[in-house]
């Protein structure tokens, strides 16, 4: 309960150009909307992630084992995943409660808090991070925010690249 309400009052953020990214046609069947980049990996403690289209960073991440597409957004407060990823993720749907609400690009929504055991991207894994469920039509996919991010030592963008270290 505690962290539901700590996670209601700092309101959950995500830009609508991520948002309207992810739920945007292309023209181009050849370019899917969640794309993974090819992720370098530098070592036991880092990652290298290239831009996909339109310049942002998605990756393949392992979410309490289960592989999920994800795109990293500094503007979100926590990973946010949609009910049919957390589904495909073994989050069980009957202990989540939608009581939380968290402001987003497209209005103030509901959304159930959980915390994932494990988050993983190449040779990076981080324990115990805060998430929250949003319904599919206000998320397309996974946003990987701050509750990841700021649990590594370092995280930049350098000559076009993301660099993520443990």
């Amino acid at each position: 309960a505690v962290f539901a309400g700590g996670i209601v009052g700092a309101a959950m953020v995500l830009p609508g150009l991520a948002t309207s990214y992810i739920n945007r046609p292309h023209a181009d069947p050849a370019v899917r909307p969640v794309q993974s980049s090819p992720a370098k990996y530098t070592g036991s403690k880092g990652v290298i992630m290239q831009p996909g289209p339109g310049g942002h960073f998605f990756g393949t991440f392992t979410i309490n084992g289960r592989k999920a597409d994800g795109l990293v957004d500094t503007g979100a407060s926590v990973v946010a995943i949609n009910i049919s990823t957390a589904r495909r993720l073994g989050i069980s749907m009957g202990s989540l409660s939608f009581d939380a609400k968290v402001s987003t690009a497209n209005g103030i929504i509901k959304a159930a808090a959980v915390m994932l055991d494990r988050v993983e991207i190449g040779t990076i894994a981080v324990k115990d991070v805060q998430a929250m469920v949003l319904p599919d039509t206000s998320l397309s996919g996974m946003l990987v925010g701050m509750s990841f991010l700021n649990r590594l030592s370092s995280y930049k963008v350098e000559n076009g690249a993301l660099h993520l270290t443990r």
